[in-house]
Order: structure tokens, then C-alpha cells, then sequence
């Protein structure tokens, strides 16, 4: 019986002892991690040097650009591509259907081919062009070159007006187009449509004379608006550059200094005289009341002083 128990406890104890060497050739689920001898072994975590890295991780990170198109980018795009002039890389076609483009999509060269095909050309390749208007959409960006090619009415067009009862037939106003720029009738240009399939966003007018680029070369083509800048008198210049209005700006001088106004408000003086207010901020804050009276700047408060 002695030599039994014997037996068993040295088998244990043999069993026992292969445990860890089988277990040695095995990597640990968890690995332990291992520290140099000579260092401290930190509590915490070094909160400082984290916040320190995001501090700097968020201040080499450029600022986040709005989602959707905002009012002073549509400004800068008027300012700044509306009556610019290129030269025409590709024929577009005339008509108010214009061309559609979607943007970032290869440009289907063939479908331009068949329209220009079908409608006849209103621009052809090497013609000078100029951007007449720009209108925003929800998910569209209009560009009228030389007049556009989808024509405009007046309102009276529309106008109707029955004389009842006296078997007279109604009257309607001759069809009187609104005139572009000389010798660039509305309707006679072609326009080509921008198609975003999303809330616009928010684009700088370079970026908006990229997505025309493969229909209009600017690079040769001299600024309008500096053109039109070259032709201002050297007071107006320079309150432009300074962001001022000055009395005897007419509304586009105004608008090149400092914007369109928040408000604008129609009257007549005690003389009979029609007057136009054009009103920056919001009282009681800092405002600035500029009149018109006829085409120019007649004076300028601000309030409070």
C-alpha cells in the first residue's frame, strides 16, 4: 500500500512539472508588456502629452468648409465670374435646352456633338465669350454665355388685361425682351447647366471657372472686373481697396466696397424726390444707413457714432 501512494504522488508530481513547459511553447493570450529596468512605471496615462498631440493634430488640420453654398460665396461668384470673357475650347449649342453637365463626370463629349448637331451652334470653337448671368438653384448652377440661350420676357409679357362686357377682345403687350449686354441679345447665346444631384456647395470662383474648363479658356482672356476697375476714378479705387463707402458711388461701387446691404428700403423725400436707403446691420448695433438719391451715393451714416 505504502509503495502504491509512493507511485502516485511521483507521477503527480512528474505531470505537474510538464505543465509549465507545454505552456511555455504556447504565446500568452494577453501578452504582458515589458518595461526597461531603469524607468519608472507611470500611474496614469500622460494626459498631457495626449491633449497636446490633439492640440496639434486640430491646428495643423485646415479649417472645415461649409456644406451648401452660403450668400457671400454666391456674392464672389457674381462679383467674380459674372461678366468674365474666355475663349470657347468646344462649339455649344443654341437654345434653351443648353447643354447639362454633371459634375464630376467625364464630359459626354458625344451628346454636345448631337445637340450642336440638332440646335446649330451658338458659340463655336475660338469664339470670345462672356458670362452674362449666373443663377443658383437647389442643385443647379445656370451660366448664360453671350446673352444665354434661353431668352427672358418681361413681366407685362404675361399681362392680359379683359375689358369685360363690351365684346372687346383682351390686350396683350407687345413681346419686348430685356436687352444684355450690346450686341448680345438674350435667347442668341447658349447656357450650359451645371448638375450637382446635391445641395450646391460651397465653391470659390475659381473652382466654378474649373468646372466650366472644358468648355472656356480664361487664362488668356483679360479680367472684366479688372477691366471695369481700370475705368474708375482713383478715389473710387481706392475706397474700394479700403472697404468704404464714399458719397457719389454709383450701386456697383457700392456693392465692390462693402457688399450687398441687409435691407433696402423705397421712399419719397418732402421734395417728391424717390429716394433709396440701403441699410448694413441691424440696430441696436452698429448700422450704416447709405442713400441714394437717382444712380449715386448722396449720404452715408452710421449709428451709433
Amino acid at each position: 500500500m505504502s509503495n502504491w501512494l509512493a507511485l502516485s504522488l511521483a507521477f503527480l508530481l512528474l505531470a505537474d512539472a510538464d505543465i509549465p513547459r507545454v505552456n511555455s511553447l504556447r504565446p500568452p493570450a494577453y501578452p504582458s508588456p515589458s518595461f526597461p529596468s531603469d524607468e519608472e512605471i507611470p500611474l496614469f496615462p500622460n494626459a498631457s502629452a495626449s491633449s497636446d498631440n490633439a492640440q496639434s493634430q486640430s491646428n495643423s488640420s485646415p479649417p472645415a468648409k461649409n456644406a451648401t453654398l452660403q450668400e457671400n460665396s454666391k456674392l464672389a461668384l457674381i462679383r467674380y465670374v459674372s461678366g468674365e470673357f474666355a475663349k470657347a475650347i468646344k462649339p455649344l449649342p443654341a437654345g434653351k435646352e443648353g447643354f447639362h453637365v454633371s459634375v464630376g463626370k467625364p464630359l459626354e463629349t458625344e451628346m454636345l456633338d448631337r445637340a450642336v448637331a440638332t440646335r446649330g451652334p451658338a458659340v463655336n470653337t475660338g469664339d470670345s465669350v462672356q458670362i452674362t448671368k449666373l443663377e443658383f438653384r437647389d442643385h443647379q448652377i445656370i451660366v448664360d454665355l453671350n446673352g444665354g440661350g434661353r431668352g427672358k420676357r418681361r413681366w407685362r409679357d404675361h399681362l392680359q388685361i379683359g375689358l369685360g362686357g363690351g365684346g372687346y377682345p383682351p390686350m396683350q403687350s407687345s413681346s419686348t425682351q430685356d436687352q444684355g449686354p450690346p450686341g448680345m441679345q438674350p435667347g442668341m447665346g447658349s447656357t450650359i447647366f451645371l448638375e450637382f444631384n446635391k445641395p450646391l456647395p460651397d465653391i470659390t470662383p475659381d473652382e466654378l471657372k474649373q468646372l466650366l474648363s472644358p468648355f472656356l479658356n480664361f487664362s488668356k482672356e483679360r479680367s472684366a472686373a479688372v477691366q471695369w476697375f481700370d475705368t474708375l476714378p482713383p478715389e473710387m479705387k481706392k475706397a474700394i481697396q479700403d472697404r468704404r463707402p464714399v458719397v457719389g458711388m454709383d450701386r456697383e461701387e457700392l456693392v465692390a466696397a462693402i457688399g450687398k446691404p441687409d435691407h433696402k428700403v423705397r421712399e419719397r423725400d418732402s421734395d417728391g424726390n424717390d429716394i433709396e436707403d440701403w441699410i448694413y446691420g441691424q440696430p441696436p448695433s452698429k448700422t450704416v444707413f447709405v442713400r441714394f438719391m437717382g444712380e449715386h451715393v448722396t449720404s452715408i451714416k452710421q449709428f451709433p457714432q
